[in-house]
């Protein structure tokens, strides 16, 4: 009874959360006016690659008669970053058209997207382009080793490093760093410090270096290892700044040593770095997962005692801390502030209370408050995925598929984690071939389905005997991506 009481609280708050909402927005709202779609040649362009049969895509591309600036195939390359194929069909269209040049941007672009994937010998041969172009520097390495190492290929990564050179570039500190940071953010921190006892004297160590060893033993959590670092950079000479202690601060928190993440944030100002509203944020958020509101409000108010001036993270962090205590009320209170100090509520905020009320078992609500803030604030990827596994899991597919049909108006290109709820839904209520419609239009847009996503959908046609439409779906996925290792 007290969840069901709590449920309809919700909903009633968030009720009076619409009108506030709206007047917040609005406040926020681009003063320029949204380009119609005619007018406007990137969205044209994005219309046409998302409609346009793969075989056709080329030709439809040069019938619309749009002359693609680099600014134009940059903005484009970076919306279809999910849809790494997709996006490299239109890079290649854009190379053929007289008088483009293609920019670092739109190269380092299509590499990250062909990466994704694991598309490696398309990464390679681009690379090869910007050799003979002469544009290669240090950052288009750095951006292999992260996808390297994210895809857990620590051989491949260091690779990279270790080619630079072949390609008439001199490893610097700079790509030392992106190395290291590759390995600690893929969880190989061990890897990483062993390079860097390796490598520590081609290299001169930098508060940077530091910082991504801080990180990284932070993460993987060894707080006997971090406090290690931490003694040995102050040993070398080298001053802790303000992305080192938040570092230390987040790494604190996250292995349940609050109070001394707590004693160090009131020891910045004596040690020369006062404390940001990030900082404090990491403080609140955990006072909030905890449910220790009365801390959480306590460290923002003293935030603001300090004279730090609170932005978007750490309201978004007390919003959370309040929503996790069902004290909606305060929530409410605390987006109305964010109106009145002038600070726009973003995807994070709206991802926040949508969760809140998909939790509280209040899906009308959530839908009518997604519906309504999607006029103020843009969704990101996880709001869509969201609300689709949010209407997959309580068998209304037409509102999923509704929420899909207005991400493509919107030429937001699904992730891989929203195809794969949307697929799973259609399998659950067996509709496989709308499945694998849309598992087609996953791997036609680049984007390779896991393999837990593919294996539920393989079984039902297995099921159904339609092994003419695995082995077609088979074949597609076996085209979509190699993983060689190229020199």
């Amino acid at each position: 009874m007290g969840k069901e009481k709590g449920a309809r609280k919700a909903a009633s708050i968030f009720i009076r959360l619409y009108g506030s909402w709206k007047s917040i927005a609005r406040a926020y709202s681009s003063d320029c006016e949204t380009l119609p779609e005619s007018s406007n040649p990137v969205k044209r362009i994005c219309r046409i690659m998302l409609s346009s049969p793969k075989m056709a895509l080329e030709q439809t591309l040069d019938d619309s008669g749009i002359w693609v600036s680099p600014d134009m195939a940059e903005e484009v390359l970076h919306r279809f970053e999910n849809a790494g194929m997709l996006a490299y069909r239109f890079f290649e269209w854009t190379r053929k058209q007289q008088g483009y040049s293609t920019t670092v941007r739109a190269y380092h672009s299509i590499i990250s997207s062909l990466a994704k994937i694991r598309h490696y010998q398309l990464v390679w041969n681009i690379v090869g382009l910007m050799r003979r172009e002469e544009v290669l520097n240090i950052e288009t390495f750095s951006i292999i080793i992260r996808k390297y190492a994210r895809a857990q290929k620590v051989d491949e990564a260091l690779y990279t490093f270790n080619v630079i050179e072949r390609f008439g570039l001199v490893p610097n500190l700079a790509a030392f760093n992106s190395l290291l940071g590759a390995f600690c953010k893929s969880k190989n921190v061990r890897k990483a410090h062993e390079v860097f006892n390796q490598m520590r004297h081609h290299f001169k160590p930098d508060v940077k270096t530091y910082s991504i060893l801080l990180e990284g033993w932070g993460r993987a959590p060894n707080l006997p290892r971090l406090w290690e670092v931490f003694d040995e950079m102050a040993e070398t000479g080298c001053k802790a700044d303000i992305v080192t202690y938040g570092i230390m601060v987040d790494a604190l928190c996250k292995t349940g040593s609050i109070m001394e993440a707590v004693n160090l944030v009131r020891e910045m100002p004596s040690r020369g770095c006062p404390p940001t509203s990030f900082i404090y944020s990491v403080l609140v958020h955990t006072y909030g997962a905890e449910r220790r509101i009365e801390d959480a409000v306590d460290t923002f108010l003293e935030m603001e005692r300090n004279g730090v001036k609170p932005d978007v993270a750490v309201y978004n962090a007390l919003i959370s801390a309040f929503c996790r205590v069902n004290r909606f009320k305060n929530a409410l209170r605390v987006l109305e502030e964010m109106g009145a100090k002038g600070i726009p509520p973003n995807s994070r905020t709206c991802n926040i209370i949508l969760s809140s009320l998909i939790s509280a078992g209040e899906n009308d609500e959530a839908y009518r408050v997604f519906r309504r803030m999607i006029k103020y604030c843009e969704p990101d990827s996880d709001t869509y995925t969201m609300m689709i596994k949010m209407f997959c899991e309580t068998d209304m597919m037409n509102n999923a598929l509704k929420v899909w049909r207005y991400m493509g108006l919107k030429q937001h290109v699904p992730s891989m984690h929203t195809f794969s709820v949307l697929i799973n839904g259609l399998c659950e209520e067996g509709e496989v071939g709308r499945a694998c419609v849309f598992l087609e239009d996953m791997v036609e847009k680049g984007i390779r389905p896991p393999d837990s996503t593919f294996g539920r959908l393989k079984q039902l046609l297995l099921k159904e005997k339609r092994e003419d439409v695995l082995e077609f779906l088979e074949e597609k996925i076996k085209l979509l991506v190699t993983e060689p290792l190229c020199d």
